[in-house]
């Protein structure tokens, strides 16, 4: 009988463990993405912004299009969008929510600034966040504005 509830206690220590390491690859895939050393100066009018750019294909094909001056249209009374010239590649996924300072592409080729917070049913590919949400939406205002973009 020991031998058999020592032989029990083995196989499901076995199965744990597998379980514990399919977890932890699971979390691994599904963690925040990781950021790029790289920042992003963002100026709306005298308003200036930093950003943390994440690290994906979608950014590195974002950062040869800089630096860049805008005009971002309005959208929802939330976000800011501009069309980009040409695709960029693209990996959406949807966020469930969309947080105040997200940078998202739309599609392969809409950027987005995200100046409120609220729940979505479409998908996005991450690019970045505003670090200084502080005036945010005050500068990014009602109506369409212009942007200048470029590397920090």
């Amino acid at each position: 009988m020991k031998i058999i509830s020592a032989f029990i206690l083995s196989l499901t220590c076995i199965q744990l463990h597998a379980c514990n390491n399919n977890i932890e690859s699971e979390n691994k895939s599904n963690s925040i993405m990781t950021t790029d050393t790289t920042k992003l100066r963002i100026t709306i009018s005298s308003n200036v912004f930093f950003a943390t750019l994440y690290n994906n294909a979608s950014v590195t094909a974002f950062k040869t299009k800089l630096p860049m001056t805008i005009n971002m249209n309005e959208l929802n009374g939330n976000e800011k969008y501009y069309d980009l010239p040409g695709n960029l590649p693209k990996n959406a996924s949807n966020p469930g929510t969309i947080q105040t300072g997200d940078l998202m592409l739309y599609g392969s080729n809409t950027l987005v600034f995200f100046y409120k917070t609220f729940s979505t049913s479409y998908s996005y590919t991450k690019l970045g966040r505003i670090d200084n949400l502080s005036g945010l939406a005050t500068a990014l205002g009602s109506g369409n504005v212009t942007v200048k973009i470029e590397l920090q």
